[in-house]
């Protein structure tokens, strides 16, 4: 069955390289008004948009999205700078896209389920580093992307149970730290630490070499409320906390009380099951999230991305005020509103999103 599947996405990607896209055009909007309840500053919004196996950065004030709203665009299909790493059975179910700057320069990081792994130049997209792991198989499932001070990159595969630190190009050496079910990277320039999220706990890894070779050692370890941990984010309002999404509630960690909260304004709202990304913007206040849309070709895609624009914190209740580890609570109270919350939407009309971030970096500043 995943052969005959494979084949099929194989034919889309024949089709896909004919059709007249650049990979990693830039596609400006000039003149266009701000969007009706949009906030004044919201940023671009970058996607990983799975039914035309792309990423797209589309314009944050419009709140339904088309060709006319797509900023910046990429895919290797066709793209002779990643023909060596076989992007027609790689670049399958795009899963990660987040930006990054690296030595005065902008980066998008991504991943996809069948083994690309790339850190792109933005707006070029040249090609910093890239490799296939396990090209057109899910054996290791590249699952998110981070680029650390030194240069070098860690990919973290879920079905492959690791997470795995490249040295910086042109090298070629790797080391593996096992983490089952592996799905988030975070690099924490304050700690100097790579936090990296697996199915049931949240580890903090020291980067470092041994003879030459990368090297990944845990300092830190913290189990997760309940399994299914999915995506990490750096909470951008506070260098404290993190995002942890679970197979059924939204956290923050706190990691100077190595504690998992539902403390923040919204939560009653963010907080809910099978969040695939969830993220802050630290000017307007808005929370970015994605969950998987009934009725689509794959059952975790989505053609909405929802906004939340929390008003403040709602009284602690059942979600409490802290969750040390390994508690084990349960989803956070659901409804669309929270105490002084609004919610709203983008739309992409035959889309397939999995992720959706804001176009910003860990602080929340613009790239």
């Amino acid at each position: 069955m995943l052969a005959v599947r494979l084949a099929a996405l194989v034919a889309l990607a024949t089709v896909a390289t004919a059709v007249p896209s650049v990979p990693a055009a830039v596609r400006p909007t000039p003149g266009v008004p701000p969007g009706v309840g949009v906030p004044s500053g919201t940023p671009d919004v970058i996607v990983t948009e799975q039914a035309t196996r792309r990423l797209v950065v589309f314009d944050g004030r419009r709140r339904v999205w088309g060709p006319a709203a797509e900023r910046w665009a990429f895919t290797p299909l066709g793209d002779p700078r990643y023909a060596d790493l076989a992007p027609e059975r790689s670049w399958v179910h795009p899963d990660e896209a987040k930006v990054r700057r690296w030595r005065g320069r902008t980066y998008v990081l991504t991943t996809a389920s069948y083994g690309f792994a790339a850190v792109v130049a933005y707006p070029s997209g040249d090609r910093y580093w890239a490799r296939a792991l396990a090209p057109g198989t899910l054996r290791v499932n590249p699952h998110s992307a981070e680029l650390l001070p030194d240069g070098s990159v860690a990919v973290a595969g879920s079905t492959g149970g690791l997470v795995r630190l490249y040295a910086p190009p042109p090298g070629d050496a790797s080391a593996d730290f096992a983490l089952p079910d592996a799905h988030g990277l975070q690099w924490d320039g304050r700690r100097g630490v790579l936090w990296a999220l697996g199915g049931d706990r949240l580890v903090a890894l020291r980067a470092g070499t041994v003879g030459g070779r990368p090297r990944l050692r845990p300092v830190d370890e913290v189990r997760l409320p309940e399994p299914g941990g999915h995506d990490l984010g750096q909470v951008a309002r506070d260098p404290d906390r993190l995002w942890v999404s679970t197979g059924t509630a939204v956290y923050q960690y706190v990691k100077s009380r190595r504690a998992f909260v539902r403390d923040y304004p919204g939560a009653p709202a963010v907080s809910r099951a099978r969040v695939k990304a969830v993220g802050d913007d630290p000017l307007t206040g808005q929370v970015l999230s994605t969950v998987p849309e009934p009725g689509l070709a794959e059952d975790w895609w989505t053609t909405g991305v929802t906004v939340h624009r929390p008003g403040p914190a709602a009284p602690e209740g059942p979600a409490g005020p802290a969750v040390p580890p390994p508690g084990g609570l349960g989803r956070s109270p659901g409804g669309s509103e929270g105490a002084g919350e609004s919610t709203g939407a983008y739309r992409l009309a035959g889309g397939g999103i999995y992720k959706a971030r804001w176009w910003l970096l860990p602080t929340g500043r613009r790239p």
